[in-house]
């Protein structure tokens, strides 16, 4: 069975105040979790500061973006291998922000994903399709065609060890998110797509829901076969909301499980 992971993306949220004590809480709430992998995803500024503040915990860094650069003349920009040498295990890429706000293409997110697995990191890619897009029901072609710049780039074994994040645009930081039942059609057929490219890597990889989960909603869709966990935005700020998301995570696995197990 996969492991279920959530990781709490701040986006542009924080100060060192913040960074101390938002850690400080979560490490003591889920110091005792078991079965469910967490990563947080503070502002790049803070990454240094909240490693310091994770160590000796369960918490992995994440980073909210990355460069299409390893190195050279490209002024202000942050590259894998700097972001891997700071601790960083996970770097998000394809965020609707990142692709609406900084114009990046399917292409540009594919070439990142190349660059983080070439640097041994996991890249967590988000896919998702506009509130127009799912109105015209084009929500598959568009998780497809943003799978396929991935899979026409570097193949389908790229996604070996990777995250894919669903999160329909219409459902980011509107307070609106998919009902469970839509959002595990999605899922499957995001992992059914993968199939056709190759079977093992499908059922392995991890795909987290992403569209304002909080600690209400969160149980009915980790009880889905296909949702593995997800990428939370504005309620990863409230340490008590984001440590419930998680254990929501661990018991929807251990009903999973035991629903398996009865089969």
């Amino acid at each position: 069975m996969r492991h279920p992971l959530i990781i709490g993306n701040w986006k542009l949220n924080g100060n060192k105040h913040m960074v101390n004590h938002l850690i400080t809480a979560l490490r003591n709430k889920l110091s005792n979790i078991i079965g469910c992998d967490v990563a947080i995803a503070p502002p790049m500024i803070y990454l240094d500061k909240a490693k310091y503040n994770l160590a000796d915990s369960r918490i992995a860094l994440c980073a909210q973006n990355v460069d299409l650069h390893v190195s050279g003349a490209f002024t202000g920009e942050i590259s894998a291998n700097m972001l891997k040498d700071i601790g960083v295990k996970y770097i998000i890429i394809g965020h609707f922000e990142r692709r609406s706000y900084h114009k990046e293409s399917n292409q540009d997110i594919a070439d990142k994903f190349a660059i983080i697995k070439n640097e041994g990191l996991i890249p967590v890619l988000c896919i998702g399709e506009s509130k127009a897009e799912n109105d015209a029901h084009q929500t598959e072609a568009v998780c497809a065609s943003q799978l396929d710049a991935v899979l026409n780039r570097i193949g389908a074994k790229a996604f070996e060890n990777s995250v894919i994040a669903y999160e329909p645009l219409w459902a980011i930081s509107t307070g609106k998110s998919a009902n469970p039942f839509q959002a595990q059609t999605v899922h499957k057929f995001i992992r059914d797509y993968l199939v056709l490219h190759d079977n093992t890597v499908a059922e392995q990889v991890i795909i987290q829901y992403g569209g304002s989960v909080n600690a209400g909603n969160a149980a009915a869709f980790f009880t889905q076969p296909d949702i593995d966990g997800a990428l939370v935005g504005g309620a990863s700020l409230n340490a008590d909301v984001f440590a419930a998301i998680v254990k929501a995570a661990v018991q929807a696995k251990q009903k999973l499980a035991l629903a398996s197990c009865c089969l």
